[in-house]
């Protein structure tokens, strides 16, 4: 947010269905992940968001990088390592374009084997970056936060929506945005839909923001007229 430049974009899954038109994923992916389907489907978007994203750059486009959610059950059949290496070679895409999101949830189902899986992911190399998603709603234990080898966290938007409206939320925000610097890990803020929020973010030293504020999700088609403005729209 020092410079509002645009450093990088969350794929997000969408269906479009020939009869209900757009689904949602709050439809689908419960499904997906009691069918067992969720491991493919999650195979397709990480592929998908690599490719799109080489895409751009070698059509000019400002390079940034793409955010892309593991689900829990796809995390956990400890092949993330070897998937991310093949799908990285079949895109071209160098390794510090990709982001994967891990939510605090899934992570702390095996804390353990959490922190064995991020330490293979980070072997790849230096540049892949790992972030936890929605934190602060999974209870993390800060004895195992500190081993997580994670570049951001991303805070939850159940705090940043009542930002200006309730003081226990800010403080938590506070709280979780210190925590996270003295880790030195960088933080993003999701859900920035006001000025308010954004003011209040703005002060505290926070490094990203994501939301509608600054944009809604759009079709990838959309993404170059974004990215050739240079900066987030106020």
């Amino acid at each position: 947010m020092a410079t509002r430049q645009i450093v990088g974009i969350e794929a997000l899954v969408r269906w479009r269905d020939p009869e209900q038109g757009l689904v949602l994923p709050a439809s689908f992916i419960p499904v997906a992940e009691e069918s067992g389907f969720i491991g493919p489907l999650s195979q397709w978007v990480l592929r998908e968001a690599c490719r799109q994203n080489k895409a751009w750059q070698d059509a000019g486009l400002p390079h940034a990088r793409v955010s892309v959610n593991l689900s829990a059950r796809h995390f956990q059949q400890r092949d993330i390592a070897n998937l991310v290496t093949t799908v990285l070679d079949e895109t071209g895409l160098a390794l510090h374009y990709l982001e994967l999101e891990l939510t605090e949830s899934a992570i702390m189902r095996n804390a353990e084997e959490a922190v064995s899986m991020l330490e293979e992911l980070s072997s790849l190399g230096i540049g892949i970056g790992i972030a936890i998603d929605d934190f602060g709603t999974g209870y993390s234990s800060l004895s195992y936060l500190k081993r997580f080898p994670a570049h951001r966290l991303k805070i939850d938007r159940s705090f940043v929506a009542d930002i200006g409206s309730s003081g226990d939320d800010e403080t938590i925000t506070s709280a979780i945005i210190a925590l996270a610097h003295s880790l030195e890990l960088q933080v993003i803020a999701e859900g920035v839909e006001t000025h308010t929020q954004h003011e209040f973010l703005r002060e505290r030293d926070r490094d990203e923001m994501q939301g509608y504020l600054f944009s809604r999700p759009m079709q990838h088609e959309a993404i170059p007229g974004l990215q050739q403005q240079g900066v987030l729209p106020n």
